[in-house]
């Protein structure tokens, strides 16, 4: 497995540097972004980006097609942005992790994550069909989900202490299925409280409660 490094102004530079070195397509790397840089004032103090990409011996079905998907939807929507493998196996998932950059990026976000959420289910869903199997995968924007699931898992470390401070239960707001998967995760060995989903729809809720 061949792995390069290379720098530019840009990370996205350095990304299609590697890429005319290795000779290759998007699809048939694994792209890790080390250092964005940093612009300087009139050029003082300025680092360039730096990425490390690696070269994936055989790219699996679900990498190719999802990246075919990717670039497709990104086209039709006319958002400046980029999508690039982040990881061939997520170990946690057990799917490949995609990582969407650009000017309109942020875009693809919206409120609390719903475009992005929105965007995963659509690309999941015709991969799957493609495929004819039920392909693990996730896309994230400009790093939002990884910022998120540790924002959550922090709030799960804060609840939990609370519950065993005042020895009741608290029910969080209301998330989508995602969060909630990340929030039973975070405390699933906890030595004290446990988690449980309780509402419907929309509504589903955690409650952390003693075990």
């Amino acid at each position: 497995m061949r792995t390069i490094e290379t720098t530019a102004k840009t990370a996205d530079e350095a990304v299609e540097i590697a890429l005319k070195e290795l000779d290759v397509d998007r699809a048939e790397v694994e792209i890790d972004v080390i250092s964005r840089g940093k612009a300087g004032i009139l050029g003082i103090r300025s680092e360039p980006a730096r990425v490390r990409v690696t070269l994936l011996e055989q790219p699996a079905d679900v990498v190719t097609v999802t990246s075919e998907v990717l670039d497709h939807l990104i086209s039709g929507l006319g958002v400046s942005a980029v999508a690039s493998l982040r990881q061939a196996m997520k170990d946690d998932l057990g799917g490949p992790l995609f990582e969407i950059e650009g000017d309109d990026s942020g875009l693809l976000i919206g409120r609390r994550g719903e475009t992005l959420r929105a965007l995963q289910f659509i690309v999941k869903f015709i991969v799957s069909k493609r495929l004819e199997t039920n392909a693990n995968l996730m896309v994230d924007v400009e790093g939002y989900q990884e910022r998120r699931y540790q924002a959550l898992a922090n709030l799960a470390e804060k609840v939990a202490q609370r519950v065993v401070s005042s020895g009741g239960s608290i029910t969080l707001e209301p998330m989508p299925p995602n969060e909630r998967r990340a929030i039973h995760m975070a405390l699933a060995e906890h030595p004290t409280v446990t988690t449980e989903s309780t509402g419907e729809g929309e509504r589903r809720q955690v409650v952390v409660q003693l075990r």
